[in-house]
């Protein structure tokens, strides 16, 4: 009878396993849910792996060359092309998606008409396909404002199009701050502005840096729209200069088919990049929690 009572996370594996057996329907979810984890699993784990074995034997000292040229197809101007890219598009899209969340969610009036309208035209900028924000950068960045190829035009493209991302994950975390801590904050004198800068935000910043980390995936893995923006030219970039990061740099050098090898080097590079950004924000994002606690 207590073992009926227990919570299904204090159940052992073998108690959990009689639990779903005993209903039919439960034991087909269980099923299906297993078989969904562990094709998961390994289309993931196939996917590194490819990359991996196509990728590994063809590093060489030459892809790091700091001058690119048609001999060592140097990867390095496009890694440091790639890092200036994430800190500007980071740089315009997180200040402005952080402080649209939060006049969402603490200065709008619930029940706002505009507050909906927001939303909806955030969830649907989300699934617009990237090639519609190149064009648009296109038209408007290289165009009309007259800034030609070049990173900040990328950026920018890049920023408007994760905009809604960290608008939206941000939201998500304020809105999962119990309203204790404001009501707490707001009894013991803080004001409104110290009480979103010093309680919320830093209950909610796990949940952000969730955001981030999605915002600079997309950033690095960005091809379309940073064509018809940032161009595909060689060597390191300036703000204003034509750059290629390193996602264009591989589809380059694919599209070419003259140096398929490089191109799979140039895809473990990438992967290592990718892992090593989320490495680093899951430990802050740790950090801050445990700091909290």
């Amino acid at each position: 009878m207590d073992k009926k009572l227990k919570p299904i996370n204090q159940m052992s594996v073998k108690d959990r396993i009689k639990s779903y057996t005993r209903h039919p329907g439960s034991f087909v979810l269980l099923l299906l849910v297993g078989i969904a984890a562990v094709i998961t699993v390994i289309t993931l784990l196939f996917l590194v792996g490819y990359i991996l074995v196509n990728g590994l034997p063809y590093l060489k000292p030459s892809l790091f060359a700091w001058e690119y040229n048609s001999d060592n197809v140097s990867m390095m101007p496009a890694i440091v092309n790639t890092i200036l890219m994430v800190f500007l598009a980071l740089l315009f899209s997180v200040p402005f998606g952080i402080g649209a969340a939060i006049y969402l969610v603490e200065y709008a009036k619930k029940g706002n008409k505009l507050v909906g309208v927001v939303r909806l035209t955030a969830e649907t900028l989300t699934g617009i396909p990237s090639i519609i924000y190149g064009l648009f950068g296109m038209l408007f960045f290289v165009i009309a404002l007259g800034w030609s190829y070049s990173m900040l035009a990328g950026a920018m493209t890049l920023a408007i199009m994760v905009l809604p991302t960290v608008m939206r994950t941000t939201e998500e975390a304020l809105l999962c701050v119990p309203l204790s801590y404001r009501e707490g904050s707001f009894g013991l004198g803080a004001g409104k502005l110290r009480t979103i800068f010093k309680i919320v935000l830093p209950a909610a910043m796990p949940g952000i840096l969730s955001g981030v980390i999605l915002s600079i995936g997309r950033i690095v893995g960005e091809t379309a729209a940073l064509i018809y923006t940032a161009g595909t030219m060689t060597g390191m970039a300036g703000v204003m200069d034509s750059g290629r990061t390193l996602a264009i740099h591989m589809y380059v050098l694919s599209n070419e088919g003259l140096h398929k090898n490089e191109a799979n080097a140039t895809a473990v590079i990438l992967l290592f990049i990718v892992l090593i950004i989320n490495a680093v924000s899951s430990l802050l994002a740790k950090k801050l929690e445990a700091s909290k606690a």
